[in-house]
């Protein structure tokens, strides 16, 4: 893997970037689509691929259990297997795990849990986490971290962070034994913390890594203080490689990390909000099953040009979410996962005419506006 920063807004910290794998080129910042069990939900990977994608997120965790690594074995990896020809990152699956509810037992080798699907007990270790994504053969492999919570107290942030750099080491260690040509990034944990957000980073730089990423946050963690951490931890990050802010999605967050210096995002709110009738358009969201939209003749977003908002109206979307067609979820995640895209697009484009500012402020107008 290849990082090369192109551009800085000189007003703010937003950055473009290039990002080379051995599967894509992917300009930064990017939003990464959620495809948790090797699927996108509600889309072919030849029409996400068509729509701008070069770089999906699966869930090491979910992958694991099911279809399981004998069966991606035969396919030598996730990208044959569910025929995606972009770049993979697979996260290490410790969200997941922690969010078992009395499933998962941690210590400093590793967590035992017990699947979600059948209880079959399984313990895994950073070092196993390492080879399970060499299975999977993603280009971006995210290390075992260890999540605390929100709400958490000091203490067991502190205890998390600590295991999160032990961790790291163990894996760093794990993946530079292979002859691999993929990348591996570490996780940046300490809750709200921002001494220990501190720690926590020194610690990882030391290891050495590929790429970094900000953890434990839009987790329901009040907005200011979501913004306060982003805002203190992104630019300590090192420049030259790139910076991950997982699991953040809303334009909102995605704005205001950018400006902060990030590069990398995934979220599955474009996804699981198309499939529970709510689309993102540039005047805000749009609720589809109300009842103000069932003669509605105009497409979700008439600036938009996906398949979606090309040929079909407001009250025809309205008519598949309450006759609970499938068609519903495609439709309305071909114009969810476009509109990200196309979002990411116009930032890039903002950040090389030194505009992101002015881009950001005329963006939230309109969008908080609405219709």
């Amino acid at each position: 893997m290849r990082f090369r920063l192109e551009c800085t807004d000189s007003r703010t910290r937003a950055r473009t970037g290039r990002l080379t794998t051995r599967h894509a080129e992917i300009e930064t910042p990017v939003f990464m689509p959620v495809g948790t069990a090797g699927s996108v939900k509600a889309l072919l990977p030849d029409r996400l691929s068509a729509m701008g994608a070069r770089i999906i997120l699966g869930n090491t965790y979910h992958l694991f259990v099911r279809p399981g690594l004998e069966v991606i074995r035969q396919f030598h990896g996730l990208h044959r297997f569910m025929a995606w020809p972009g770049a993979l990152l697979t996260d290490s699956g410790g969200f997941q795990i922690f969010s078992l509810q009395g499933r998962a037992r941690v210590d400093d080798q590793g967590v035992a849990f017990q699947s979600h699907l059948d209880g079959k007990a399984f313990f895994l270790t950073p070092e196993d986490v390492v080879d399970i994504q060499d299975d999977l053969d993603s280009d971006i492999q995210m290390v075992l971290d260890h999540f605390a919570g929100y709400p958490a107290s000091r203490d067991d942030h502190a205890r998390a962070g600590r295991r999160t750099a032990d961790w790291a080491r163990r894996a760093r260690g794990r993946f530079l034994e292979k002859e691999k040509r993929n990348a591996q990034f570490a996780i940046v944990q300490g809750g709200l913390h921002e001494d220990l957000r501190l720690e926590s980073l020194a610690e990882l730089k030391q290891i050495g890594f590929d790429g970094y990423a900000v953890g434990g946050l839009s987790v329901g963690e009040p907005r200011a203080e979501f913004e306060r951490i982003v805002a203190y931890t992104c630019p300590l990050l090192p420049a030259d490689s790139p910076r991950y802010l997982m699991g953040s999605g809303t334009p909102e967050e995605i704005l205001f990390a950018v400006e902060a210096g990030v590069d990398m995002f995934d979220c599955v709110m474009p996804t699981r909000n198309a499939r529970n009738g709510c689309l993102f358009t540039r005047r805000g969201r749009l609720a589809i099953k109300n009842e103000r939209f069932r003669n509605d003749v105009l497409p979700p977003d008439p600036e938009c040009s996906c398949y979606t908002c090309r040929n079909f109206s407001r009250a025809y979307l309205r008519h598949l979410y309450l006759a609970r067609e499938i068609n519903s979820a495609v439709l309305n995640t071909i114009h969810n996962i476009r509109f990200y895209l196309d979002l990411l697009r116009d930032i890039r484009y903002s950040i090389r005419l030194n505009r992101f500012a002015a881009f950001k402020n005329a963006f939230l107008s309109q969008y908080l506006e609405g219709e």
